[in-house]
């Protein structure tokens, strides 16, 4: 008889782990979007969702560039207005995992200048724990943190001789003015972005990279003289396409500015020193980056940064979903001995 009712209370718990094990599900938000600004504005992260079905313990997992986008969990009004002033909750780390701790309707959005008005929000609502979802997502990772970036190097390479330089040191990516972007500055007057340049060691190989939104701003470099007079008629190179990526591959002096009216002489200009050696290096050169996609940046603090890989959208975590049924097979074992 005692056999039997461990048997019955052994299948009654093994029902409910393997409920609550599966139940749950993780959604890549975007998919092969991602987490960016949309082509087609906020209906195409409406599309994505209008396929899902969210319960409590699932996983969202925003996919973005450090230093390009942001994930914030903002209430229903800021989601509306695009008020970025104060979120639940914000990572600027990408990618970035977010467990559905409660039900009910969540919201998200990019904190970057401009990202939220152009369609990089997400309004979801959450059923309560235990309904399930409707979509095929695998089963989440246990952690609900930032994913870690991976090594830049592979893992079979040799160890570094005592002569080579370390990755700590290699080439950085620096996002120009930080949180600002590449705007007009609205604190800190004419002198804010070389406020932000002041500490910082700029090196041949490094890169820049100009936030702004298309039609808006640009960025030029330009001669001394151009940049001191803030004269727009004569560029070395002009791109008008945002972000801008920048490779710094000449030692010395170097100028940006915007050749949009008057955004210079209020202060959209940038003036570095960058040292190492430039006896290799090929032509300045400017590349853009259309929107939508996502170049290498780094956070706020302009730390090296090496973009990971993003996780796949739909490969179930085989290891974890098999935990339980051994967890269940050796339980089963004991109580029939």
């Amino acid at each position: 008889m005692a056999r039997k009712l461990n048997l019955a209370t052994f299948a009654i718990f093994a029902a409910a782990l393997l409920h609550v094990t599966m139940a749950q599900q993780t959604h890549v938000v975007g998919d092969a979007l991602a987490w960016t600004v949309p082509n087609g504005g906020a209906a195409a992260y409406t599309t994505w969702t209008s396929r899902k079905t969210f319960a409590v313990g699932d996983i969202l997992v925003f996919n973005f560039t450090t230093g390009l986008h942001s994930v914030a969990e903002v209430s229903k009004a800021a989601f509306d207005s695009c008020n970025t002033a104060n979120p639940i909750s914000i990572s600027t780390n990408g990618p970035t995992n977010i467990t559905l701790r409660s039900a009910g309707s969540h919201y998200y959005l990019c904190t970057l200048p401009s990202h939220c008005t152009l369609g990089q929000k997400l309004a979801i609502n959450v059923a309560g724990s235990g309904s399930g979802s409707g979509s095929t997502s695998p089963a989440p990772q246990p952690a609900a943190t930032p994913v870690t970036a991976p090594s830049a190097n592979p893992s079979t390479a040799p160890a570094p001789s005592a002569a080579a330089p370390s990755p700590t040191v290699a080439a950085q990516t620096y996002t120009v003015g930080g949180n600002m972007g590449w705007n007009v500055p609205t604190t800190g007057g004419p002198n804010a972005y070389q406020t932000w340049a002041n500490g910082k060691s700029f090196k041949v190989g490094d890169t820049l990279v100009f936030n702004f939104v298309n039609g808006r701003h640009n960025v030029a470099m330009v001669s001394k003289a151009a940049y001191d007079s803030c004269n727009t008629t004569s560029t070395i190179n002009t791109i008008n396409t945002g972000p801008a990526r920048i490779t710094l591959t000449n030692s010395g002096e170097n100028y940006y500015m915007c050749t949009f009216p008057s955004h210079c002489s209020l202060g959209q200009k940038l003036a570095i020193k960058v040292t190492g050696t430039s006896a290799a290096a090929p032509t300045p050169s400017i590349a853009a980056t259309p929107s939508g996609s996502t170049v290498p940046s780094a956070p706020s603090g302009d730390s090296p940064v090496t973009s990971p890989p993003p996780p796949s959208g739909s490969a179930p975590s085989l290891v974890l979903a098999a935990l339980p049924v051994t967890f269940l097979s050796l339980a089963f074992a004991r109580l029939l001995n």
